[in-house]
């Protein structure tokens, strides 16, 4: 009976990924992408995760060398739900070919993200390391003004399915490390003022980290993620002059997500360990980047989690982030190798397309250790408040998003010592002075 609920839970949950994928609608948190914001446990916890992750998802999405905090075997998937609001408004005349004055909310629905992953460890056989493979919903932003005949079919759509493969091994008992690979297939859909279609292309990403245990209640972490770089063909058709003198440019669209440096710690030593509190910091190079170098400036990230064990099962979490506003002020007159009618004009409506200026994020999560025997259920909501920006002189937007979401996690076999009614080989009695993590 419950081989049978694990796989049709398995096959719902691709279900849901595919429908995840079909729109996103501004369900970023930072910039385009997600990070472990919507992750079951992590997520009610702001997304602090880089030191000490509290489920599979958010050490295989993360820092890879958290992986190896994990023992046996654990598969894990969350699914939810993000509703956006995005307004925008632009007052130029034809100063963007096509667009006049308008005013509107976008059209674009919501959106149901969903994640998927599992961990192995391979103590059994003498080896101190545990894999990890997941499928994730990674990036995503969009609107639609199709329906506003003023905004000449201003539409816009990124998003990237990640599947992420990484290892995590102890170095020492104190010291891991670990790497990942991911393989992003992303769509893109505008973002300019034109003929375009959806595009879609692959790329590929790593990611190093390492994760130090410092005394009995505190642990380090850190990691580097390089950027991951997409090239549309042909995504684009403009028509460049005025009559009777014109010509049609057809172009490819490059597009790149920022190299990322994270830092974190997390400590359990107050309360009689039953608090955790958790902070990460990031730094996203979205200079370094194609397409968003010209609409975003760099950005710092900063998270702050905590949980509380109400008892033996019960796990309460909340928690706060604030990102940069990184709108560039003088964007340059090109973006993703693309120069496109209307100048600097243009690309200021552009950075209206792809808002990053919410600061401030709160998150609420639960959690129930053995709701059934060996499965743990998570649930998460919070919300960006709303923020509003003016890009130059005719372009103005405003933001906001809400979401909820909820995960399953079954731990199997040997290892899995948070199973709390069934005993295991591995015990939680463990060797190091400290007792079992």
């Amino acid at each position: 009976m419950r081989g049978r609920f694990f796989t049709t839970s398995v096959a719902l949950l691709l279900g849901l990924v595919l429908v995840s994928q079909a729109r996103l609608s501004h369900a970023q948190a930072f910039g385009v992408e997600l990070h472990n914001m919507l992750m079951p446990a992590s997520g009610g916890m702001a997304g602090t995760s880089i030191a000490q992750p509290q489920d599979v998802l958010s050490a295989i999405h993360g820092n890879p060398a958290t992986i190896a905090q994990f023992e046996g075997t654990q598969f894990s998937f969350s699914g939810g739900w993000i509703e956006p609001t995005l307004n925008l408004a632009h007052t130029g005349n034809n100063v963007i070919p096509g667009v006049t004055p308008f005013s509107g909310k976008s059209e674009a629905e919501g959106v149901a993200p969903a994640n998927i992953g599992v961990t192995q460890d391979f103590r059994a056989l003498g080896f101190p390391v545990t894999a990890g493979i997941g499928l994730f919903s990674a990036s995503g932003a969009g609107l639609s003004f199709r329906d506003v005949p003023e905004s000449n079919g201003t539409t816009a759509l990124f998003q990237v399915l990640q599947i992420t493969s990484g290892v995590g091994l102890e170095v020492t008992d104190n010291l891991s490390a670990g790497a990942s690979i991911m393989l992003g297939n992303a769509t893109l859909d505008g973002p300019f003022n034109g003929l375009t279609g959806a595009a879609t292309d692959y790329a590929l990403r790593g990611n190093v980290g390492l994760s130090y245990r410092l005394g009995c209640h505190t642990r380090l972490g850190t990691y580097y993620q390089t950027e991951q770089r997409f090239n549309f063909d042909d995504a684009v058709r403009l028509q460049i002059g005025t009559a009777p003198i014109t010509y049609d440019l057809v172009a490819d669209i490059d597009l790149g997500l920022p190299d990322n440096i994270g830092f974190g710690i997390a400590n359990d030593a107050l309360c009689d360990g039953r608090l955790l509190l958790a902070v990460d910091v990031l730094f996203k190079q979205w200079d370094n980047t194609a397409l968003f170098a010209p609409l975003y400036d760099n950005q710092w990230i900063f998270q702050f989690g905590g949980q509380y064990k109400l008892n033996e099962r019960i796990r309460l979490r909340a928690g706060y982030a604030y990102a940069d506003n990184i709108t560039d002020p003088a964007p340059s007159v090109s973006a993703g190798g693309v120069m496109p009618p209307g100048g600097e004009d243009a690309i200021q409506y552009v950075q209206a397309l792809f808002p990053a200026i919410n600061e401030h994020r709160i998150t609420f999560g639960a959690g129930i250790r053995d709701m059934l025997p060996g499965v743990d259920f998570d649930l998460l909501v919070g919300g960006m408040f709303e923020a509003e920006q003016a890009y130059g002189t005719f372009t103005s937007t405003s933001l906001e998003s809400y979401w909820v979401s909820g995960g399953f996690t079954w731990r199997f076999g040997r290892g899995s010592c948070r199973r709390l009614p069934a005993p295991d080989d591995w015990g939680c009695a463990c060797d190091s002075p400290c007792g079992c993590f």
